[in-house]
């Protein structure tokens, strides 16, 4: 476990304008509402005792996790397009801007070798399949949102990082040029070419690479294009804040939401299928493509509940759902593209 995978907590003067945060008090960044990690008798030591020695059926799939190989560097530069690549990671290329948001292709979420493996089949990507990316996105600094591996990788063909509070610390710490890094505070903006605007609003979750947290600010994107208008989730529990941003930017063409490693014993900080949906109808979604699932078991639910749920659930919501394979393109301007509930034949 080298020390670098741990990056390094923000100090001099990026420290001094966290300080100047709202919602940085007593050392710390807080939520909008209370949080707290766990709930009931739940503790550190009683989910890990949970997760060693409970079974938890279908925590993996049985055979690998279906996908598609889609050569990025042959996409149709005027096509807006998404592709999804497991769990939070995704590359959006929306007229003329190439974003990559999340981004953990090392086959592992942890700091430690091989103790949170990526599913077989959900890791066919790697930095080498991507070509420039105008804008790495990042929601927030756990492992499975900021890889270090993949960070490192993907550095010469970044040309801008944006991301909350506290984070550039970690990338200029891995070589990121610090001119090349945008970081924000909830409610304030990025204006970046094309006439493309990306807003910095809340989510409900924590940070933290260290046993320190909450020294980095976790954080929700809308981005609006000259075409489009979508909601950049990250994690988050569900909370008053959908319905602000709602009201303030919506409707939005498809809004990426969680939907995955949700428990009983963290309530506030994911949310369940239900939740997801009833984020969506505050933000006046028009799609929902739902991630944070289908690569890594962080919680202990069955892989595939998250999207089985969702789309049973949905049945009554009757919210389009953008669920593609793993590499499969999802053409954002097409709004009845339909998709194959691809998760049965895995599970």
């Amino acid at each position: 476990m080298a020390k670098s995978e741990f990056g390094k907590i923000p100090n001099g003067e990026r420290l001094e304008r966290i300080k100047t945060s709202p919602n940085y008090k007593s050392g710390q960044f807080h939520n909008l509402n209370d949080t707290p990690q766990f709930v009931g008798n739940h503790t550190v030591a009683k989910i890990i005792y949970e997760k060693l020695f409970k079974k938890h059926p279908k925590l993996k799939p049985i055979s690998d996790i279906p996908n598609i190989k889609t050569n990025l560097h042959l996409l149709d530069p005027k096509r807006n397009v998404l592709i999804w690549f497991g769990h939070s990671s995704y590359f959006i290329q929306i007229d003329g801007i190439s974003i990559l948001v999340d981004p953990v292709f090392s086959g592992n979420a942890s700091p430690i070798s091989n103790t949170v493996k990526s599913f077989i089949g959900s890791n066919t990507y790697t930095s080498s399949d991507f070509p420039r990316i105008d804008y790495l996105v990042i929601t927030h600094d756990h492992y499975d949102h900021l890889d270090y591996e993949t960070t490192l990788a993907l550095k010469s063909k970044v040309e801008t990082v944006i991301c909350g509070l506290g984070v550039g610390s970690h990338l200029e710490y891995w070589g990121y040029d610090a001119e090349n890094i945008i970081e924000k505070d909830w409610y304030e903006s990025v204006e970046i070419k094309n006439q493309f605007n990306l807003f910095v609003e809340p989510s409900r979750h924590f940070s933290g690479r260290r046993l320190k947290r909450n020294k980095t600010l976790w954080v929700s994107y809308v981005l609006q294009t000259p075409s489009l208008n979508i909601y950049l989730g990250g994690d988050s529990g569900y909370d008053t804040h959908y319905a602000k941003i709602g009201k303030k930017y919506g409707p939005f063409d498809l809004a990426i939401l969680e939907n995955g490693q949700y428990n009983k014993a963290w309530p506030f900080i994911h949310e369940t299928p239900e939740e997801v949906l009833k984020a969506a109808q505050d933000l006046k979604a028009k799609r929902i493509l739902p991630v944070h699932s289908c690569k890594f078991a962080l919680s202990n639910h069955a892989w595939d509940e998250p999207l089985t749920t969702l789309t049973e659930l949905n049945r009554e919501y009757h919210i389009p759902l953008v669920t593609p394979m793993i590499g499969e393109v999802v053409y954002l301007d097409d709004d009845k593209q339909k998709f194959n509930e691809w998760w049965k034949g895995s599970s």
